[in-house]
């Protein structure tokens, strides 16, 4: 089944590892977790923030995992798949030597419990739309069947799996909010799994101190050989971007995500460039509107508020070039990306006159919620508050945690948000998240649009690579033409490491996201023999 999947990566300016160097086992990593404070918690199936799922994929596995050398996911609780002709049909010989952290050995029937849990309205997954392309999932995501007709056991170490259309199946499994989970400790530990959860990664769950730091340590069960390396990760939990900083310079800490303020400065630090890694991401920062409410229900007020800022000058002046400005929804390192696509100029003269024909010239005041990130939190409003001042619109800005944002914005209890959401690797999923049968978990503005859901649906059933490719730009152009959100920038990611540190990749699909089982440190970590 192939589709040619690519990313565009900017410069990698990490330091090559001496070919006389050998790779290390033990030793800590302190890794900060960048983005908008503490966890929402530990299980990946009831999780929809990369800041949570950056820890869990130490001590999770999905059937699949990401890999960033060749950017695309691969094989990782199975020895190897069959494709039936129509590529709908999928048999997965599952690895017989994988065991989860309280020494069982994974089986066919922990794999058909967690799409399942996944896709039950009991759960409540974000994750759910990644199982939905299984035939029969979402009859139980709307509660008319209690198991997903499409999921098979051939026998305890071989799962069928059956889907709606033909698709790559690979792009919707890798994700981490569909990791592997043990039925039996879920079961057994019902709500407080999410605190102390179980799994089959290279980690298992230490401790979660709340607010400040999560610990996992080495599964000497782990079913790769001599893996992981390293003996402890500790994650810590530190949101401001000084503090942050202060930590790094100090030693403190080993590797962390940088945000604008300290990207230019970093650049010009010899010391610290070498040990720089940058890569366009695969995620879209964007105003997100209520469209449940009177004044975003008009598509020229939408429209208006995309003429209204000028997302050029704030990328310039407010996140110092860490950004690319975004034409649409999905990102140029997207296979669905339209390079031909004309975005949203910046033209407040237009902008007042879409306020005065969609009734508003008089403006309105919007609730606007957000998060303190550098790069897409309260600095956006703050910034785009004297543009759209001009054409009346006047801002409350909420700021909050991240925990608080997402539960506002699944209850529906917003006009306007500020946030990065992650638009791939796969074309398909990123743009359905805005179907109209999304529940609020995933399409947090409520957005119905019958012309784009039939599109999707065109899509869904296209084999044509070519002809499937440029459904989603047309999906991505209706988006774009009714102002779904307004469009800001598409995310530069760029992490800083100390120099002792190796293994990091330059991971599109988010770099937060590594492959922790093959991270390493030198002898010269103050941290090389803590256990």
């Amino acid at each position: 089944m192939g589709r040619v999947w690519w990313v565009l990566l900017a410069t990698m300016l990490a330091a090559p590892v001496s070919p006389a160097l050998a790779e290390r086992a033990g030793g800590t990593l302190h890794y900060v977790v960048p983005y908008g404070g503490d966890l929402l918690g530990l299980d990946s199936h009831k999780s929809t923030r990369i800041q949570d799922f950056l820890v869990h994929t130490s001590f999770n596995h999905s059937l699949y995992s990401w890999e960033p050398g060749v950017n695309k996911p691969k094989l990782e609780l199975a020895t190897k798949v069959d494709v039936s002709t129509d590529g709908k049909v999928w048999t997965f010989k599952l690895r017989d030597d994988v065991k989860f952290h309280h020494g069982r050995k994974m089986t066919t029937d922990d794999v058909i419990f967690s799409y399942n849990r996944i896709a039950s309205p009991a759960t409540k997954s974000p994750s759910a739309r990644y199982v939905r392309i299984i035939k029969g999932a979402k009859d139980v995501e709307d509660g008319k069947a209690h198991s997903i007709a499409g999921l098979k056991k051939i026998d305890d170490h071989t799962v069928q799996i059956t889907l709606e259309n033909a698709a790559d199946l690979a792009y919707s499994l890798f994700e981490a909010g569909t990791a592997i989970l043990p039925k039996d400790e879920v079961e057994k530990r019902g709500d407080g799994f999410s605190s102390d959860p179980v799994g089959c990664g290279p980690f298992q769950f230490v401790k979660w101190v709340k607010g400040s730091e999560v610990t996992v340590k080495k599964f000497p069960g782990y079913f790769v050989p001599n893996r992981p390396f390293l003996d402890k990760i500790v994650f810590k939990i530190i949101s401001e971007s000084q503090a942050r900083d202060n930590a790094f310079r100090a030693k403190e800490v080993d590797a962390t995500v940088i945000e604008p303020v300290q990207y230019p400065v970093y650049k010009k630090d010899p010391a610290i460039s070498k040990n720089m890694i940058e890569v366009a991401e695969m995620f879209t920062r964007a105003i997100g509107f209520n469209f449940d409410k009177d004044p975003f229900k008009k598509k020229e007020v939408r429209q208006a508020i995309n003429y209204a800022i000028d997302r050029n000058l704030m990328i310039e002046k407010l996140l110092h070039g860490k950004a690319v400005p975004a034409v649409s929804w999905l990102p140029s390192t997207s296979t669905g990306f339209n390079p031909s696509a004309k975005p949203y100029s910046y033209d407040p003269a237009k902008a007042a006159e879409l306020m005065k024909k969609a009734g508003y010239d008089n403006g309105f005041t919007a609730d606007a919620l957000s998060t303190g990130n550098a790069s897409w939190g309260t600095v956006v409003f703050e910034a785009a508050m004297p543009m759209l001042k001009k054409i009346n619109i006047t801002l409350k800005i909420q700021q909050m945690e991240g925990a608080t944002l997402v539960d506002r914005l699944q209850k529906g209890e917003f006009d306007m948000f500020s946030y990065s959401m992650g638009t791939g690797p796969d074309p398909y999923q990123a743009l359905a998240r805005w179907k109209s049968d999304m529940p609020r978990i995933a399409n947090y503005m409520n957005y119905r649009n019958p012309a784009f859901d039939k599109v999707m649906e065109q899509a869904a059933a296209e084999r044509n690579e070519v002809k499937k490719t440029a459904l989603f730009q047309q999906a991505d152009g209706i988006l774009l033409e009714d102002a779904a959100l307004m469009f800001f920038n598409y995310n530069k990611a760029v992490m800083v490491h100390q120099p002792w540190v190796h293994g990091l990749k330059p991971a599109a699909v988010d770099m937060v996201l590594q492959d922790y089982a093959n991270i390493w440190v030198e002898g010269s970590s103050p941290r090389a023999n803590e256990k």
